[in-house]
């Protein structure tokens, strides 16, 4: 089982459509903003040149976290730094 803790800078899929910002099931964002202590996120959708097309706050069950590496149930993510 793999959880769904959302943290800045996370790229994560929308799970529902959102017609009123024209945003839709499965579009990726960026989260760039952790609001009202992990209750809600500020999501960054952006176009494959950077550009910003729509950012809007939500809840935690309207996206999920994308993983690009191996996910496994008793490990826990580690911040790496440069």
């Amino acid at each position: 089982m793999t959880t769904n803790t959302v943290k800045l800078l996370d790229v994560v899929a929308l799970t529902t459509d959102l017609p009123e910002y024209t945003l839709w099931r499965g579009q990726v964002g960026t989260v760039v903003e952790v609001l009202a202590n992990g209750q809600a996120f500020e999501v960054e959708f952006s176009d494959r040149n950077g550009h910003t097309y729509e950012s809007i706050g939500l809840r935690p069950n309207q996206i999920m976290v994308l993983h690009f590496e191996p996910v496994f149930p008793n490990t826990k993510s580690e911040m790496v730094t440069v």
